[in-house]
């Protein structure tokens, strides 16, 4: 990880010394990583080496390496990430601030740094699997591939990844993660009907989460996850946010741990607490390939405020990342009757109905989130108000 300081200050060395220590702590704390120590990292400081041959004597795969430059009492961050195996650039990014508070800037800087690269190395292990020979895949292998099939959304990628999962789970029956993600898979097919789950199925996620908070008491990931899947299928909301704020303890740079902590919020029904939960998290990852899981959830605590307009605004960017989020428009719909915008209901409800045909109240509530009593029974009357029959 090296990082330059290009100010020519010999006072800012500290600064940057600093820097990269606290990023060190941070990608540290994904248990999926790998990191070089701060000695031997520190070794190609204030140098321009090849990085294919950094990666060879370290036995590392990806460097991030950037540069500080300063300018009075503002300094600018620049950072990027390698593949030593390739050359590609992998991520980049900048980031400007001022020195009045050095270590609270530290602290941001490492916190952006790590919350933006962590959704890209995941993205670059996962095509990494892919490209691997079918025969010669591990448990880890397995589990990527089940998490970009989980990301696609459709009934036949859930079903593939539950698939995978379950080898993964045969090589290695102790894999907490690969055993969280099976609750989350089941919990999509769940909420976005996306397949028939049965009770049986359900009982077993519910039984995987469990064992995964126990088996994965340290790898954040698995927390997240299995306590995710807690609180759809239990409505074990308190037990799933002390699982979640456990995993931010382990790592408080997770985006996607934000969002659970913010989706579970909702339930709570905290929706202030859960759109600040969610924010953090947009701001750790504002590219993350589950973007359209964080606008929900905003959609969502708006709607359970009586912000219908703010609800439809963030219904409005998840379906303009997926236009067949089946939830936003339920949202949408609902929020356009409290408005007094019925044709408008009516219109996305019609929309709806295309994706879902023989929709009803009765399946709505069965496939819904485990929402407080008052927000599920505002959420159904303003999809019967737009004309959802019963039955």
């Amino acid at each position: 990880m090296p990082f330059q300081n290009l100010s020519g200050d010999p006072e800012q060395e500290y600064f940057v010394d600093g820097v990269v220590e606290e990023i060190i702590t941070a990608i540290s704390r994904l248990p999926w990583l790998f990191v070089i120590a701060r000695n031997s990292s520190f070794a190609y400081k204030g140098k321009s080496p090849d990085l294919r041959q950094v990666g060879r004597e370290l036995g590392v795969r990806y460097v991030l390496e950037g540069s500080l430059r300063k300018a009075g009492n503002r300094v600018r961050i620049t950072g990027q990430l390698i593949d030593t195996t390739t050359g590609a650039h992998i991520w980049a990014d900048r980031f400007d601030g001022a020195l009045d508070d050095i270590f609270e800037l530290q602290d941001q800087v490492a916190s952006s740094v790590v919350g933006a690269i962590e959704p890209k190395l995941r993205q670059s292990e996962i095509e990494r699997a892919r490209r691997k020979p079918t025969e010669s895949l591990d448990a880890w292998d397995l589990y990527l591939r089940a998490l970009a099939l989980r990301y696609q959304y459709t009934e036949e990628s859930m079903r593939e990844a539950i698939s995978l999962l379950e080898r993964a789970l045969a090589i290695d029956p102790s894999y907490a993660p690969a055993a969280a993600l099976i609750g989350c898979c089941r919990l999509n097919q769940k909420a976005h009907s996306l397949g028939q789950v049965s009770d049986a199925e359900i009982g077993e996620a519910v039984r995987l989460a469990r064992r995964a908070i126990e088996a994965g008491k340290d790898d954040r990931d698995a927390l997240w996850m299995a306590a995710h899947a807690l609180s759809f299928f239990t409505g074990e909301h308190v037990t799933a946010a002390n699982v979640v704020d456990r995993a931010l303890t382990l790592n408080p740079n997770s985006a996607h741990a934000w969002l659970v902590r913010g989706m579970i919020s909702n339930m709570q029904e905290r929706p202030d607490q859960a759109i600040a939960a969610v924010e953090y998290g947009m701001r750790l990852s504002p590219l993350d390939p589950l973007r359209r899981g964080f606008t929900i959830i905003m959609a969502v605590a708006h709607f359970a405020a009586g912000r219908y307009e703010e609800a439809i605004e963030w219904a409005d960017r998840t379906l303009a990342a997926q236009p067949d989020y089946r939830q936003a428009m339920r949202i949408r719909a609902a929020s356009c009757t409290y408005l007094g915008r019925i044709e408008e209901a009516r219109s996305w409800l019609n929309r709806m109905l295309r994706f879902e045909p023989g929709l009803t109240i009765a399946r709505v509530k069965a496939s819904a989130p485990p929402f407080p009593p008052e927000l599920l029974v505002r959420y159904l009357e303003g999809l019967r108000k737009a004309g959802l029959p019963e039955e």
